[in-house]
């Protein structure tokens, strides 16, 4: 696991710059490493609580939200084992799209493993954000490669007809 301690660090081939939304070492998104994601909008988490949630601002747990990108099924074990493992972290709920049992068509043919969980230490409970939950999508290069903003804007569309 790697810690930063400013705005951006390098570590084991990685760039990591928060910057920015996505970057890895020669912005190749299959390399594996890091994809920092914004701060949901406003508009979308309104929106998901009123379509998703009814209205419940409780249940939205990926305001904050990072993806890891991992070369094998078994890193994504590994990473996730290393989760539960760390008393620093509470893992509240494991969505596993990789499942074969998993339908991928509810989310347009994308599949990952999706993590919500609090970060529990003297620092996030003194500053009082140790019960906030956050999403960690831990997904394959492989599936990277492919991910587009072509690709996600079809996706924002399938999301709308089905009123998500």
């Amino acid at each position: 696991r790697t810690s930063t301690s400013g705005s951006s660090s390098s570590h084991g081939g990685i760039t990591a710059d928060k910057s920015h939304k996505t970057t890895l070492l020669g912005e190749d998104k299959s390399a594996g490493g890091v994809v920092w994601a914004p701060i949901k909008s406003l508009e979308r988490a309104t929106e998901k609580v009123l379509r998703n949630y009814k209205g419940d601002v409780s249940r939205l747990t990926d305001v904050c939200r990072d993806t890891l990108v991992f070369e094998t099924p078994e890193d994504i074990a590994n990473c996730l084992q290393a989760l539960l493992d760390d008393p620093q972290f509470v893992v509240v709920q494991v969505k596993n799209r990789m499942s074969r049992g998993y339908d991928s068509r509810s989310t347009a043919g994308y599949r990952n493993v999706l993590v919500n969980l609090r970060v529990v230490s003297e620092t996030t409970t003194y500053f009082g954000v140790d019960t906030h939950v956050a999403e960690l999508q831990l997904v394959l290069a492989s599936v990277m490669a492919i991910k587009s903003v072509k690709g996600h804007s079809r996706y924002i569309q399938f999301r709308n007809v089905r009123g998500e």
